[in-house]
């Protein structure tokens, strides 16, 4: 008890004098969360050797000396799998880091020269970096916060009427036959709704697997110790707008309709907002990770669902500026970043499209963003390096091309194809003419571990506290 006091002390000390940022690397499933935290972490530790920052000026200065890995403060959640990560970039053949499960942490110190020396400036000054990961799916259970469980119902892209939708409705199909039978006003039969909540988990499942991403609630994505509790057996009620909702205020304790508004409620209190308030609202800065290529490869309905659940989730951060006394005890996010990732399965012309691209696609969000005059800043990159740019002669014609190697191991020279630099229309999908692969990662070659514009991140989400 007296080591954890000491310890709180200590950080609440180092955010006075501005010397500890904690940075949470967010981003839905797939969008690359653990290769970024592993190549953030092995760039900054081999700064000056086999890291390549020349776009962060403290490290083309010489002035980032390195950096440490230190005891992180909260001991009761997991470390973040560095190591294991690097074993699996180092083995043959290289193969990708196992994706973020649950919430995992990690603490750098780095160490640095000031750029401004004078009479009271020390030699060197240390930093303290908290870095946070957590799975994307969890992340989907933000927006519950805003909702009560009819407006939640009501916010669902499921029609009463699911013949006529398209391949997510097909994914639920189970789920809409269960659920299309089911009186709200009944009394509830608690084995029946555990059968449809479970089939409505397994619809969730399917359309993740499917590539879809505005799946909600995440936690029956990655139950973990809750599979199989009551606070996970509820779902939505398709036509619920239908109804007046006095009407369904009134409806009896026992029936189906109050069941699923206190497992909702229940869910929202005891699961999301103790996640929101003990972790989100810790953060000083933020990058948003998001695989606007696997959206775009995926189709226009899963595009679509992108944009969608990128939209209701920016909602549910605290952006804003802040004082020294806000700092120290009304935390809330002073810089952004949002990245489009995996920018090395396109060749290096089609970059500046994808920025536009991932601006497209957050327009909205990004405009009260810079309303509300917090620093944000979209960008493309790729953490950890798999192809190399090359040039192929065609009838003549010189056409960019990437050369890597597919999961399963095939050797390949493509062009991927032309990235839209606005919102796709029904004529570009039409038309789709492109083919983003996925690649394994490269093996390093002399330790190093390539990457493209991870130090242009790094200078927007640190770059001033190095100075």
């Amino acid at each position: 008890m007296r080591q954890s006091l000491a310890r709180e002390l200590n950080d609440l000390l180092e955010r006075g004098r501005d010397r500890q940022l904690r940075l949470a690397v967010t981003g839905l499933s797939n969008s690359g969360k653990t290769a970024f935290l592993t190549s953030l972490v092995y760039q900054l530790r081999h700064v000056g050797l086999e890291a390549r920052l020349d776009l962060l000026p403290a490290a083309r200065e010489g002035r980032l000396l390195g950096a440490k890995r230190m005891a992180q403060q909260d001991l009761g959640v997991p470390r973040f799998p560095y190591d294991q990560a690097m074993e699996a970039l180092d083995a043959t053949p290289p193969r990708w880091p196992e994706p973020t499960r649950g919430i995992s942490e990690l603490r750098l110190t780095l160490r640095y020269r000031p750029a401004r020396s004078g009479l009271f400036q020390r030699d060197t000054a240390t930093l303290t970096l908290d870095l946070f990961d957590y799975p994307g799916e969890w992340l989907l259970d933000l927006p519950l916060l805003g909702h009560d469980y009819l407006s939640w119902s009501e916010s669902q892209p499921f029609d009463p009427d699911a013949r006529r939708q398209g391949e997510r409705h097909a994914l639920f199909a189970d789920w809409l036959d269960a659920v299309s039978t089911l009186d709200p006003a009944a009394s509830a039969d608690e084995a029946q709704l555990a059968a449809i909540a479970e089939r409505y988990a397994q619809g969730l499942r399917a359309a993740r697997a499917a590539g879809f991403s505005d799946l909600q609630p995440g936690r029956f994505l990655l139950p973990g110790d809750l599979e199989g509790a009551p606070v996970l057996q509820f779902f939505p009620l398709p036509g619920l707008g239908d109804r007046d909702r006095a009407t369904l205020a009134k409806l009896p304790e026992d029936s189906v309709y109050q069941t699923l508004v206190r497992r909702f409620a229940h869910y929202q209190q005891h699961i999301v907002k103790p996640f929101y308030r003990d972790h989100f609202r810790r953060f000083d800065r933020q990058i948003v990770l998001v695989d606007v290529l696997g959206a775009l490869n995926a189709g226009p309905e899963r595009f679509e669902d992108l944009s969608r659940a990128l939209g209701t989730l920016m909602k549910s951060f605290d952006y804003g500026k802040r004082s020294l006394l806000s700092r120290l005890f009304s935390p809330r996010i002073d810089r952004l970043a949002i990245a489009a990732t995996k920018a090395d399965h396109v060749t290096p012309e089609q970059h500046a499209n994808l920025v536009a691209l991932l601006e497209a696609l957050l327009a909205e969000p990004l405009r009260d963003l810079r309303f509300a005059a917090v620093p944000v800043r979209a960008m493309s990159l790729a953490s950890i390096r798999a192809t190399q740019a090359r040039e192929v002669e065609h009838q003549g014609k010189r056409t960019a091309a990437l050369r890597g190697t597919t999961l399963d191991g095939e050797e390949v020279l493509v062009f991927p194809g032309e990235v839209p630099a606005r919102l796709p229309d029904a004529t570009f999908w039409s038309r789709q003419g492109f083919d983003f692969r996925a690649f394994r990662p490269a093996p390093r070659e002399n330790g190093t571990l390539a990457h493209i514009r991870l130090d242009v991140a790094l200078e927007w989400l640190l770059g001033d506290k190095l100075q």
